[in-house]
């Protein structure tokens, strides 16, 4: 019995688990059949006009004073503009439609006619002699292009009826003539009559509009600017088939045919500023775009700095100089007044689409007046600061030991701050950048709209304040105009569309330090030494500027202003290469000096003002005290008024050691002559010896006050009896005492070598000890 009835249950079991099997079956192929058929719904669906609508708006702009500065098609490399079919010449819609589709509101998607004429011919002359696409088929193929076989040809056949069952034929006639390939990256009718004729495609005559209706046949074949002579043989085709169709008599496409028509070179359709239109066209908002944009350019001014561009890198082609970008702005308020990104937009060979006022490059020295501001600003130099301009070596991970140098390539030894600034010294200005801190000076930068300084401060290092990041000619020119403006922020301004500013103009503290900086940089006395007096950087009028030249000559820049106008210049190469021997006082400098004198041809501007609640008091020269009577050379210096006491009791100036390696390259140095003494190392210096530079890590000594032999010894051991003054030893860790003796005079001086940990890599460089140096 209850074998039985096992069995019994077991073949129910089977029975049951085929039964559900069955109907899971069904279910899952139902549910493939309803996601198939989700599928192909957009497939079945009518397409309708505003599924396929198209949003590139032709951008109008004019300068400030209404000029037209020329017609945007859209806002990438595709020229396109989107118009309604009742804006578009009659003329060309019965040329279009006579050399496309010439009964085209008289059939469906597919023209049965010319699809049995078509094959007729085809049997007849053994080849294909012309196409049945209807202007609906040419639509679906510019909606979706697909290869050129029968699956493809079916697929465009089936879109065609789609377009066909959602659109009425205005519609797709308009679809249709804003999609035509017009040659080159121009789409579209209203595009093709701009950029050709500088006029809407309303305006277009029956002229250009049977030349027009003949190019998309073959855009390429039938280009207007290489293949005319093509091109007027299609216009004949054209205007055969609207005399066919009845457009126009037979006298009058004769008379059509040998009317003269211009074509224009494509860059009529942008009269001047093309760089800054491109660029406005990416920042505008769809508001903006309704209705024509009226911007801050001043045509006259924008084509007068185009033309100096020009010139200006015409004269320097033999440097290997090729691209300048340069940028003005009204101090008042901000506004852009021109904008020149690149010597010719349209020279694509030269890479003239780029964009030098947004491109990042290295800029050189353009940024120390800024740290030059803050270390002034919180105190940590004076304005009347004694900076050592002497040989000085950095740690710069991974390489040698970077011991910058000057413009002049020479070293001055004590300088005031206005001369370190002046004539743009390296030293002084890594110096000063060591007191206030690369984080801390990076935020000011970040504060003053350098928003591409985006790495970390020990990314950059003390070379920040030479140029180690990359900015942009636009950010350079804000930060100046926050100088013109004595600390006062303010967005640069490029239309008048009057929206409020989401950023309020911020205060940098303090004003006097701003117009101490430029209270500098106008001064043509302080420069003097690295550009002398009557350089291309003195002007007959106030100006401020600041020059600076990238490593291997690769970019130039000089940024100034007077009271009411701020001057950004760049020169340099869009490929990277170097220039020969072209600083920012030979490359960039020459093209800010014309801007400058242009702005001011009618009117000099105002003097600037004298810094606030500082005092200027007499001082040397040389020493930067408190003239003597042996001083041969009196200057006048700004003081802070609780610095005056420290003035009047001045004592004479003794030169610390960070100056004995300087002083001994003085030949005219009486005093270093005659002083014996070790120069390098110093009493307490630490080296570092990095793992695996054992070989390659060599210190120097060096020793000052003698001709004669020297005789070295290392911990008591010689190392030479008869040596110069200079002696390189490889480093070993310990603790050590260095002697020199030459006669009876002797110096001694202590230091100590350790092992470094693994170097940490980054691009800029830090303080080491001098006068460590490989060999």
């Amino acid at each position: 019995m209850y074998r039985k009835l096992k069995k019994l249950n077991w073949r129910s079991l089977i029975h049951i688990q085929r039964h559900l099997h069955r109907k899971s079956t069904k279910v899952i192929l139902a549910v493939l059949l309803l996601c198939f058929v989700v599928r192909l719904i957009p497939y079945l669906a009518p397409v309708r006009a505003t599924n396929i609508a198209q949003n590139q708006l032709a951008i109008q702009f004019s300068d400030r004073h209404g000029l037209p500065l020329g017609t945007l098609l859209t806002r990438d490399q595709e020229h396109t503009a989107t118009v309604p079919l009742n804006q578009v010449s009659a003329q060309f819609i019965n040329a279009i439609l006579a050399a496309e589709d010439g009964s085209f509101y008289h059939h469906g998607a597919l023209d049965n006619k010319a699809i049995v004429r078509a094959i007729k011919e085809a049997i007849q002359a053994k080849k294909i002699v012309s196409g049945a696409s209807t202007i609906t088929m040419q639509l679906a193929r510019m909606l979706d292009p697909v290869p050129r076989n029968l699956a493809g040809k079916l697929q465009e056949i089936w879109l065609s009826w789609r377009l066909t069952a959602g659109m009425n034929k205005n519609e797709i006639l308009s679809a249709y003539i804003n999609r035509l390939p017009m040659g080159g990256n121009i789409y579209g009718v209203e595009a093709a009559a701009r950029i050709y004729f500088s006029i809407p495609a309303s305006d277009l005559n029956l002229a250009q509009a049977s030349l027009l209706a003949a190019i998309p046949n073959n855009p390429t074949y039938f280009n207007p600017y290489d293949h005319w002579e093509r091109l007027k043989q299609r216009q004949k085709y054209v205007l055969n088939r609207m005399v066919q169709d009845r457009y126009i008599t037979r006298p009058i496409a004769e008379r059509i045919y040998t009317e003269k028509v211009i074509f224009q070179s494509r860059q009529k359709g942008i009269i001047a500023a093309p760089h800054f239109l491109f660029w406005l066209a990416t920042q505008s908002t769809p508001e903006q775009e309704s209705s024509p944009i009226q911007t801050t350019i001043d045509r006259p001014l924008q084509q007068f700095v185009e033309a100096q561009v020009q010139q200006v890198i015409a004269s320097l082609a033999a440097n290997n100089v090729h691209d300048a970008a340069a940028l003005v702005i009204d101090n008042h308020t901000g506004e852009v007044l021109s904008y020149v990104g690149s010597p010719d937009y349209f020279n694509e060979a030269k890479l003239g689409r780029n964009d030098g006022v947004q491109a990042l490059r290295q800029p050189g020295s353009t940024l120390k007046p800024f740290v030059y501001e803050l270390a002034l600003e919180k105190k940590l130099i004076r304005p009347n600061t004694i900076l050592a301009d002497v040989p000085s070596y950095y740690a710069i991970p991974g390489a040698k030991l970077y011991s910058p140098t000057d413009y002049t390539e020479n070293f001055l030894g004590p300088v005031r701050v206005r001369v370190a600034l002046a004539n743009s010294l390296n030293v002084p200005a890594v110096k000063v950048l060591e007191k206030v801190g690369v984080e801390t000076f990076l935020a000011r930068l970040h504060q003053l709209g350098f928003e591409h300084l985006n790495q970390t401060p020990e990314y950059y290092g003390l070379g920040l304040t030479l140029g180690s990041g990359e900015v942009s000619l636009w950010e350079l020119a804000r930060a100046y105009l926050t100088m013109a403006r004595q600390g006062e922020a303010a967005q640069l301004v490029t239309t008048f569309d009057h929206s409020p500013s989401q950023n309020s103009p911020s205060k940098i503290e303090n004003s006097r330090f701003w117009q101490l900086i430029t209270d500098i940089l106008s001064d043509r006395h302080a420069r003097a030494t690295a550009f002398g007096v009557d350089s291309v950087l003195n002007l007959p009028f106030p100006t401020a500027v600041k020059t600076g030249t990238s490593s291997n000559y690769r970019d130039t820049w000089t940024v100034g202003f007077s009271t009411d106008y701020t001057v950004a210049t760049w020169v340099g190469n869009f490929n990277g290469e170097p220039m020969r021997q072209v600083s920012g006082v030979t490359g960039a400098a020459p093209l800010w000096n014309r801007i400058m004198l242009h702005l001011h041809q009618h009117q000099e501007p105002e003097g600037f003002q004298p810094p606030e609640g500082l005092v200027q008091l007499p001082i040397c020269a040389i020493s930067g005290l408190k003239p003597t009577p042996n001083c041969t050379s009196v200057v006048q210096e700004y003081f802070a008024p609780e610095d005056k006491i420290a003035y009047e009791n001045q004592q004479n100036f003794n030169l610390p050691s960070e100056y004995d390696e300087w002083l001994a390259r003085q030949n005219q140095s009486n005093c270093a002559a005659s002083n014996f003494r070790i120069l390098s190392p110093h009493n307490g210096d630490l080296f570092l010896l990095y793992p695996g530079e054992q070989a390659k890590q060599k210190l120097e000594f060096k020793l000052a006050g003698t001709s004669a032999p020297v005789e070295w010894s290392l911990n008591g051991e010689k190392l030479a009896t008869q040596s110069a003054n200079t002696l390189f030893w490889h480093l070993r860790p310990g603790n050590w005492t260095l002697e020199a003796r030459s006669g009876e005079k002797s110096d001694k001086v202590s230091f100590r070598v350790e092992l470094a940990g693994i170097k940490p890599t980054r691009r800029g460089f830090s303080i080491a000890k001098p006068p460590l140096s490989q060999h």
